[in-house]
Protein backbone atom coordinates (compact mmCIF):
# COMPACT_ATOMS: atom_id res chain seq x y z
CA UNK A 1 0.00 0.00 0.00
CA UNK A 2 1.16 3.42 -0.85
CA UNK A 3 0.95 6.54 1.58
CA UNK A 4 -1.80 8.01 -0.18
CA UNK A 5 -3.81 4.73 0.17
CA UNK A 6 -3.27 4.48 3.79
CA UNK A 7 -4.04 8.03 4.49
CA UNK A 8 -7.95 7.58 2.25
CA UNK A 9 -8.20 4.43 4.37
CA UNK A 10 -7.52 6.47 7.76
CA UNK A 11 -9.85 9.50 6.80
CA UNK A 12 -12.41 7.08 6.01
CA UNK A 13 -12.21 5.24 9.55
CA UNK A 14 -11.99 8.76 11.31
CA UNK A 15 -15.65 10.29 9.27
CA UNK A 16 -17.15 7.45 10.17
CA UNK A 17 -16.81 7.57 13.41
CA UNK A 18 -18.59 10.49 13.55
CA UNK A 19 -21.63 9.31 11.89
CA UNK A 20 -23.48 11.97 13.56
CA UNK A 21 -23.64 15.45 15.11
CA UNK A 22 -25.92 14.50 18.19
CA UNK A 23 -23.52 14.63 21.30
CA UNK A 24 -22.76 10.95 23.07
CA UNK A 25 -22.35 10.81 26.24
CA UNK A 26 -20.43 8.31 28.51
CA UNK A 27 -23.00 7.22 30.88
CA UNK A 28 -26.21 8.29 29.32
CA UNK A 29 -28.15 6.84 32.50
CA UNK A 30 -25.97 9.67 34.90
CA UNK A 31 -26.87 11.93 31.58
CA UNK A 32 -30.65 11.29 31.62
CA UNK A 33 -31.06 11.76 36.15
CA UNK A 34 -29.05 14.83 35.62
CA UNK A 35 -31.38 16.26 33.35
CA UNK A 36 -34.24 14.82 35.50
CA UNK A 37 -32.51 16.09 38.60
CA UNK A 38 -32.23 19.72 37.01
CA UNK A 39 -35.49 20.24 35.75
CA UNK A 40 -37.40 18.54 39.18
CA UNK A 41 -34.73 20.78 41.12
CA UNK A 42 -32.90 23.69 39.45
CA UNK A 43 -35.55 26.14 39.59
CA UNK A 44 -35.98 25.43 43.47
CA UNK A 45 -32.57 25.82 43.72
CA UNK A 46 -32.21 29.51 42.53
CA UNK A 47 -32.24 32.07 45.50
CA UNK A 48 -30.29 32.56 48.98
CA UNK A 49 -30.21 29.98 51.86
CA UNK A 50 -28.63 29.89 55.13
CA UNK A 51 -27.81 27.60 57.62
CA UNK A 52 -26.29 28.10 61.52
CA UNK A 53 -24.90 25.82 63.94
CA UNK A 54 -24.15 27.01 67.49
CA UNK A 55 -22.40 24.37 69.90
CA UNK A 56 -20.00 25.23 73.47
CA UNK A 57 -17.21 25.51 70.78
CA UNK A 58 -18.27 26.71 68.05
CA UNK A 59 -20.47 28.50 65.97
CA UNK A 60 -21.11 28.45 62.14
CA UNK A 61 -23.13 30.53 60.14
CA UNK A 62 -23.00 30.11 56.06
CA UNK A 63 -25.26 31.94 53.26
CA UNK A 64 -25.28 30.94 49.79
CA UNK A 65 -27.02 32.55 47.17
CA UNK A 66 -27.51 30.75 43.75
CA UNK A 67 -28.18 32.23 40.49
CA UNK A 68 -29.82 30.60 37.60
CA UNK A 69 -27.00 30.76 35.55
CA UNK A 70 -25.23 29.04 37.93
CA UNK A 71 -23.24 31.42 39.52
CA UNK A 72 -22.81 30.96 43.05
CA UNK A 73 -21.80 34.09 45.96
CA UNK A 74 -21.44 33.31 49.57
CA UNK A 75 -20.27 34.05 52.70
CA UNK A 76 -19.67 31.93 56.00
CA UNK A 77 -18.65 32.95 59.56
CA UNK A 78 -16.89 30.16 61.46
CA UNK A 79 -15.55 30.82 65.37
CA UNK A 80 -14.18 28.32 67.94
CA UNK A 81 -13.02 27.84 71.43
CA UNK A 82 -11.44 25.22 73.76
CA UNK A 83 -12.69 23.56 77.01
CA UNK A 84 -9.72 23.72 78.88
CA UNK A 85 -8.96 23.26 82.52
CA UNK A 86 -6.83 25.98 84.47
CA UNK A 87 -6.05 25.25 87.74
CA UNK A 88 -8.10 22.27 88.18
CA UNK A 89 -11.27 24.30 86.88
CA UNK A 90 -13.06 23.65 83.38
CA UNK A 91 -13.28 26.96 81.18
CA UNK A 92 -13.93 27.82 77.77
CA UNK A 93 -10.80 29.79 75.74
CA UNK A 94 -11.88 33.05 74.14
CA UNK A 95 -14.33 33.11 70.76
CA UNK A 96 -11.35 32.52 67.85
CA UNK A 97 -12.24 33.29 63.93
CA UNK A 98 -11.20 30.47 61.55
CA UNK A 99 -9.36 31.11 58.79
CA UNK A 100 -12.23 29.91 56.90
CA UNK A 101 -14.27 32.83 57.06
CA UNK A 102 -15.32 35.40 54.48
CA UNK A 103 -16.79 36.00 51.42
CA UNK A 104 -16.53 34.08 48.38
CA UNK A 105 -17.88 33.19 44.81
CA UNK A 106 -17.80 30.33 41.81
CA UNK A 107 -20.34 28.12 40.49
CA UNK A 108 -22.81 25.36 40.99
CA UNK A 109 -24.73 22.31 39.60
CA UNK A 110 -26.71 19.59 40.26
CA UNK A 111 -25.26 16.12 38.98
CA UNK A 112 -26.24 12.75 39.10
CA UNK A 113 -22.70 11.13 39.10
CA UNK A 114 -20.54 9.05 41.18
CA UNK A 115 -17.59 11.43 41.74
CA UNK A 116 -15.23 9.07 43.42
CA UNK A 117 -15.57 6.81 41.40
CA UNK A 118 -18.57 4.80 43.96
CA UNK A 119 -22.25 4.52 43.24
CA UNK A 120 -23.75 7.59 41.44
CA UNK A 121 -25.52 9.88 43.45
CA UNK A 122 -27.45 13.16 43.49
CA UNK A 123 -24.64 15.86 43.91
CA UNK A 124 -24.68 19.67 44.41
CA UNK A 125 -21.37 20.51 42.89
CA UNK A 126 -19.94 23.65 44.40
CA UNK A 127 -16.58 25.35 43.34
CA UNK A 128 -15.80 28.52 44.71
CA UNK A 129 -13.01 30.89 45.92
CA UNK A 130 -12.58 33.46 48.71
CA UNK A 131 -13.19 36.91 47.55
CA UNK A 132 -9.48 39.00 47.75
CA UNK A 133 -5.87 38.70 46.48
CA UNK A 134 -5.00 37.64 50.20
CA UNK A 135 -6.96 34.26 50.32
CA UNK A 136 -4.97 31.73 47.99
CA UNK A 137 -7.84 28.82 49.12
CA UNK A 138 -10.86 27.27 48.11
CA UNK A 139 -14.13 27.90 50.06
CA UNK A 140 -14.96 24.55 48.14
CA UNK A 141 -14.33 22.06 45.69
CA UNK A 142 -16.49 19.06 46.43
CA UNK A 143 -19.18 17.53 45.16
CA UNK A 144 -21.99 17.08 48.13
CA UNK A 145 -24.50 14.45 48.69
CA UNK A 146 -28.13 16.29 47.60
CA UNK A 147 -31.18 14.97 48.93
CA UNK A 148 -33.62 17.66 47.86
CA UNK A 149 -34.87 21.33 48.02
CA UNK A 150 -38.62 22.42 48.60
CA UNK A 151 -39.40 25.93 49.06
CA UNK A 152 -38.34 25.95 52.66
CA UNK A 153 -35.12 23.64 52.52
CA UNK A 154 -32.35 23.03 51.03
CA UNK A 155 -30.67 19.27 52.24
CA UNK A 156 -27.40 18.21 51.41
CA UNK A 157 -24.52 16.29 53.37
CA UNK A 158 -22.24 18.99 54.79
CA UNK A 159 -18.47 19.47 54.15
CA UNK A 160 -17.26 21.35 56.95
CA UNK A 161 -20.34 21.33 59.72
CA UNK A 162 -23.04 19.06 59.65
CA UNK A 163 -25.86 17.61 61.93
CA UNK A 164 -25.97 14.92 64.23
CA UNK A 165 -27.86 13.33 61.13
CA UNK A 166 -24.97 13.92 58.70
CA UNK A 167 -26.95 16.24 56.89
CA UNK A 168 -27.08 20.01 56.85
CA UNK A 169 -30.61 21.45 56.34
CA UNK A 170 -30.63 25.17 55.22
CA UNK A 171 -33.47 27.76 55.24
CA UNK A 172 -34.46 29.83 52.34
CA UNK A 173 -34.05 33.73 52.39
CA UNK A 174 -31.53 36.13 53.33
CA UNK A 175 -29.81 36.12 57.67
CA UNK A 176 -27.44 37.10 59.41
CA UNK A 177 -25.42 35.07 62.02
CA UNK A 178 -26.86 34.86 65.33
CA UNK A 179 -23.19 35.64 66.84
Amino acid sequence: MNKQTIITILLAIVFASCGSDEPRFTNPEEHEKTVQLNEQYGPLMVGTWHYENISDTQRYFEQLTFKADGTLTGMRKWQTRKHVTIDGEQRYTNWEDIELSGKFTGTWSLRYWAPDGGEARNCLQLTATYDGAERDYMAYSCALTFAYADTTTLRIQGYYVKDSDGWVNYQRGEAEAGF
